[in-house]
């Protein structure tokens, strides 16, 4: 009866699901990014990532932070109502930022593309993208309102949902475009992002029973926003570095002596290949991270440093296994994935060397959840911002004379340091504590 139970556990159970619906998502978007490189091309596929970092850092001011603070209090919160009541204050907050978020794209798509992307043709797709804001922040807040539940079938169907609608309404636009002889842009995939976040967004909509709301709605929306503040302005510092690291790509390119095409062809093969094919394996790292996090939390808060310091030991060691054995399968593999999957053997030598750094960014990501799970966030946040700094020195101080491979070796430098400053950061912590109780 004891392993029955450990399954039947919500988190556990949750966590198991969140791995399979994240396999099955990884394995359709692998084969759909080998589809999407073959009908745009390397170019295509160079422009359709370069849009990314702006939605990513909209996302973040729309919906990262609020939803967090929605699966919080509603975790903690004591009645129905006023759980759905958080929820309807993160739908307001969330949708409200994300309608002027999507104003301001579409007003300002030519200024975005021209002057801070430096691609004029990416400013049709901005318009395009701006339409999934909505959306985007709808799936988020109900997402975060399933996860302070413990029931996370909702979200892992949606995220799967979102993926499935996104590769067949691509399919069908590139075939409708066959037999109408329209020309195959990068568009067709920014279409498939929209229809693919409305999908999920109409389905979580629809799983929801709605309940009458809290008479308490003000105070409920203040404490929300109170706490989302600081989770959104994280939220939007690190990715607007991590948009800044990839918008100075491929300007840099064209610094070292690259055509805007070839730049792009280049950017398209390291974000839209490449890059994929070293995070696939790392799905399994996340969801070990999901389970950690709680975990370890819970054992601090009893002062159990005996099972932290076993907990943490157990995760390094699985995750520089599987960084390892990744490292040796890119190793063996990584030509032929160029060559016969992607048809590209710039990418081959992509994957190559970027499969050194598998240990280290599968360790550095449990390493930040344990931290996250000690009451360290701030210590986390600041280990990440070095990484990516040392990564944006890499772009601008080496490329323009080195070219693209010191972009690698950077991504390899910035995954040694950020692991180091867990490991540090750890350590420190340890030391603070009686010998008996030291963590490491």
């Amino acid at each position: 009866m004891k392993p029955l139970k450990s399954i039947s556990n919500p988190l556990i159970a949750g966590t198991l699901l969140l791995t399979v619906t994240g396999l099955s998502s990884r394995v359709i978007g692998f084969f759909y990014r080998i589809f999407l490189s073959r009908i745009i091309g390397a170019e295509g596929l160079g422009i359709y990532q370069l849009i990314f970092p702006v939605f990513a850092l909209c996302i973040a001011f729309s919906s990262s932070g609020i939803q967090t603070a929605v699966s919080r209090f509603v975790a903690a919160a004591d009645h129905k109502n006023t759980g759905m009541s958080y929820l309807y204050a993160g739908l307001v907050l969330s949708v409200g930022i994300a309608l002027s978020l999507t104003v301001i794209l579409i007003s300002y798509s030519d200024f975005i593309a021209i002057h801070i992307l430096d691609e004029a043709r990416c400013a049709p797709l901005l318009v395009i993208l701006s339409y999934c804001l909505i959306p985007a922040s709808v799936h988020a807040c109900i997402n975060g309102y399933y996860y302070g539940k413990k029931k996370t079938l909702v979200p892992s169907v949606s995220q799967l949902m979102e993926q499935v609608v996104r590769v067949l309404s691509v399919y069908t636009l590139y075939l409708i475009c066959l037999e109408k002889s329209y020309p195959i842009t990068p568009s067709i995939a920014v279409w498939g992002v929209v229809c693919g976040e409305l999908a999920s967004s109409l389905f979580s909509v629809s799983c929801l029973h709605f309940q009458k709301c809290s008479r308490h709605i003000k105070r409920i929306f203040k404490e929300l926003s109170l706490f989302a503040l600081p989770l959104t302005t994280n939220h939007v510092a690190y990715h607007l570095f991590s948009s800044i690291e990839a918008i100075l790509i491929p300007i840099c390119l064209k610094k070292y002596g690259y055509s805007n095409q070839d730049a792009l062809s280049v950017f398209g093969i390291f974000t839209g290949m490449a890059m994929p094919m070293i995070l696939f394996p790392n799905v399994l790292v996340n969801s070990v991270s999901v389970l950690l996090m709680p975990a370890i939390s819970e054992a601090y808060a009893r002062k159990d440093f005996h099972l932290i310091r076993r907990t943490i030991k157990k995760t390094v060691f699985y995750c520089l296994l599987l960084g390892f054995s990744c490292t040796f399968g890119f190793l063996l593999t990584g030509k032929w994935i160029g060559q016969f999957v992607f048809q590209n053997t710039l990418a081959g030598s992509f994957i190559l060397i970027l499969s050194w750094i598998c240990p280290f960014l599968y360790l550095s990501t449990t390493l930040t959840s344990v931290l996250h799970g000690l009451g360290k966030p701030g210590r986390a946040f600041y280990i990440n911002m070095s990484g990516c700094t040392l990564r944006i020195f890499f772009i601008y101080a080496l490329i323009p004379t080195y070219g693209i491979r010191c972009y690698l070796y950077g991504m390899l430098a910035g995954e040694l340091l950020t692991t180091f400053l867990s490991f540090l950061a750890l350590l420190r912590f340890a030391r603070k504590k009686s010998p008996e109780n030291s963590l490491l």
